[in-house]
Parts: structure tokens; C-alpha cells; sequence
């Protein structure tokens, strides 16, 4: 059987049927069968004329309380669109019509052309006129290699800028300059997070607990054997929340941490033990932090020692001596700390381990590392090992 075409009828229409029914007592199979219609709609019809009528279903809505709340609907639907769809298009907004059409056919999946349309000032006319015409080549491509880019962007958290977007572009085979991937960026609004400015250190006149062994050269010609450790604090509604880390500055790999809501000896050890538990330092390897009391304390020496380690200590508030852990908790609180409010302690606490265990350590790229993330430039590093022997 063939399937009816849907058809669409004027208000007015449906009210004259209604009006045969119900002034000149003709039945509702009788008009429908006359006029091609389907019997339930032609029920509906007289229902609703009921309705208008006032002697219909009591509290019904009349066909002018329908049409007002289907308009209070979409008012509202638009109200709740027109934040998120004015933050996309925050960097399009003084760009060419060629682009602001482009942005508007990769987001229509997801909203409304008039509403684009009226976000970034054109017209709907003129997006489907220049739809209709054959893109060129170039804006093809572009437009591709936008979705490549925003796909890249959103699984690197809305962190990774120009750099590491190319190199993991260049990792899937795509080859293309910084200099369209920038402007891409710029034309769909993609913005990754700023890095602050690192504060500049002072010399320190005190004599540390340790000498600095490194001696600002942060390199390592294999894993394990030199760490940095220091602590940071995160704000929580609940209060400070500590974190201290191990990094192993061959990969920049974290390889411990613990959290806290205090800062006493407990917290440095509970990382120490974190790390010691699946890594193994070199004979002679060096650990090296600040000049911090939980660092100084006479059970985390004992520990550094019977793990084989040499402490070796920062100048007193000079941050630029441990620089690699200074830079990782810069980081760390731009791409995630700095972008919400914490509640709640736990969430904190979740939210770093999450950072750490799933994006950090096995995702993100490092630009000290050629732009591959700390695991895989331990595993890069084995592998050449295990050719070599």
C-alpha cells in the first residue's frame, strides 16, 4: 500500500472542516472521505473547534493558547541557545561573510540556522545562497581540517595551543602549516589557556640543608634518576587542599603524588611511597625540592636514604631552581585548578587524579619532549634500549 504524503493545512481550513461537522451535522467519516482526509485528523479538527468554542474538554488550551505557547517555546529554546552559540562564535564576529558561512555549516547539526545566522550578523538568504553555490577547494579543506582541529582541541581539554595541535596532527598524517592551523583556530573561536608569567627568583643568601646538585640543569639521561619534588595548594569551599608531587625529570613523568588537607611530613611520604612502589631509582639517583620543612624532616631524610637517593635542595625562595615541578603545577592549575570552583574536597582530589593517571602522564604532549607525552617517551626510550642491546 502507498503510503500518504504528508500534507500541511491553514488554521482556517481546519476550522471550516470543523464547521461542517459541527453546524451542519454532517459525520466526520462523511467530510473526511469527501475531502481526502484521514478520519483521525478530521476528529482532532473537531475537538480542538470544540475547544475554541467553549465546549470542549474543560482546561483544554484554545488554538490561540496553543500557538502562544508553541511561540513561548521557541523564545525560550533560542534564550537558552544564544549563550553557548554567542561563546562559539566570540572569534568570528568581525571575519568575512566566506567564513562566518563556513562556521555556520559545521555547527547547524547542532543549532538552529537563524539562530547562527543572527549570532554572527548575516543573513539566512545569504548562508543558503552561498551554500547552494560549490565551495572551492581550499574552503573545502579548510572546512575539514577545522572538524580535525576542534576534534583535537577537545580531547586535549580545551588546553593544547597551535604547537600541539600540529604535532598531533602531523602523528595522524595530516600535513598543513601553523599558520593555517592558527588561523582556523581563530576564525571558530578555539582558545586555548593562557600560561601566566613565571615570577622571577632572587638569590638567597641562607645556607640550605642541602646543596643544589642540579643545579638548574634539568636533564637526565634515563629514567629514575633525577626526581623533583615540591607541594601546592588547592581552594576549596571545605578549605585548602595540599598536593604534593614526584616527577622524574627524564620524562617529566609524575610519577607520585598524594593529596591532603594537611601539609605535615605524612603528605611528601605518602607521595615518596606512591612513587617507590612501581619505580626504582638509580644507584646514587638524586631527589631534589625545596627547602620545605616536610622535605627537611628527619623521617623523610631517613626514607631519601634508605631508597638510595642524594637530597639535594632549592636556594631558599628561589622557585627557578626547581623550575620542572614550578612548571608543572602552572599546568596543572591552568588546564584544570583555575577553570572552576571546587566544593568539595573529594571532587578536588578526584578531578587531580584524573588529570594526572588519564591526560598528564599518557596524553598530554610536552614540549621538552619533542611534543609526545611522558609515557610515551619512556616507551620510546626502551625501545631504542632494547634495539641497541
Amino acid at each position: 500500500m502507498k503510503r500518504r504524503r504528508r500534507r500541511s493545512f491553514s488554521p482556517e481550513y481546519k476550522t471550516e472542516v470543523a464547521a461542517l461537522v459541527l453546524d451542519q451535522g454532517r459525520t466526520v467519516g462523511d467530510v473526511s472521505r469527501e475531502l481526502d482526509l484521514t478520519e483521525s485528523a478530521g476528529r482532532g479538527w473537531v475537538a480542538q473547534a470544540r475547544i475554541d468554542r467553549g465546549s470542549g474538554v474543560p482546561d483544554a488550551l484554545t488554538t490561540e493558547e496553543r500557538e502562544e505557547l508553541r511561540h513561548l517555546r521557541r523564545e525560550n529554546r533560542q534564550l537558552r541557545q544564544e549563550p553557548e552559540i554567542l561563546n562559539k562564535a566570540g572569534g568570528l564576529l568581525r571575519e568575512g561573510k566566506q567564513v562566518k558561512f563556513a562556521w555556520i555549516h559545521v555547527e547547524k547539526a547542532l543549532f538552529p540556522v537563524g539562530a547562527l545566522c543572527s549570532a554572527v550578523g548575516v543573513s539566512r538568504p545569504g548562508y543558503y545562497a552561498w551554500r547552494a553555490r560549490a565551495p572551492s577547494a581550499r574552503l573545502q579543506e579548510d572546512a575539514q581540517l577545522c572538524l580535525q582541529i576542534t576534534a583535537v582541541f577537545r580531547r586535549s581539554r580545551g588546553t593544547y595551543g597551535v604547537p600541539r595541535i600540529h604535532a598531533e596532527l602531523q602523528e595522524m598524517g595530516i600535513r598543513t602549516s601553523r599558520r593555517r592551523i592558527a588561523r582556523i583556530m581563530l576564525e571558530a573561536g578555539l582558545t586555548a589557556s593562557d600560561r601566566p608569567r613565571r615570577p622571577r627568583g632572587r638569590p638567597s643568601r641562607q645556607n640550605p640543608l642541602a646543596e643544589s646538585l642540579i643545579q638548574r640543569d634539568f636533564t637526565a639521561d634515563a629514567p629514575n634518576c633525577v626526581w623533583t619534588g615540591d607541594i601546592t595548594c588547592i581552594s576549596t569551599a571545605e578549605g585548602f587542599l595540599f598536593l604534593a608531587v614526584l616527577l622524574d625529570v627524564f620524562s617529566r613523568r609524575v610519577v607520585g603524588w598524594a593529596a591532603a588537607p594537611h601539609q605535615r611530613s605524612e603528605l611528601v611520604l605518602d607521595a615518596l611511597a606512591g612513587a617507590l612502589a612501581h619505580r626504582q631509582p638509580q644507584p646514587g639517583a638524586v631527589h631534589h625540592s625545596d627547602q620545605g620543612s616536610q622535605y627537611g624532616a628527619y623521617r623523610y631524610q631517613r626514607a631519601l636514604r634508605d631508597a638510595g637517593f642524594r637530597c639535594s635542595m632549592s636556594r631558599r625562595g628561589n622557585c627557578l631552581d626547581n623550575a620542572v615541578t614550578e612548571s608543572f603545577f602552572a599546568a596543572l592549575k591552568r588546564e584544570l585548578i583555575d577553570r572552576k570552583r571546587w566544593l568539595h574536597q573529594d571532587e578536588a582530589h578526584a578531578a587531580i587524579k584524573d588529570y594526572i593517571e588519564r591526560f598528564y602522564n599518557p596524553i598530554r604532549r610536552h614540549s621538552a619532549l619533542g611534543n609526545i607525552s611522558p609515557i610515551e617517551f619512556e616507551r620510546r626510550h626502551r625501545h631504542q634500549e632494547a634495539k641497541a642491546a
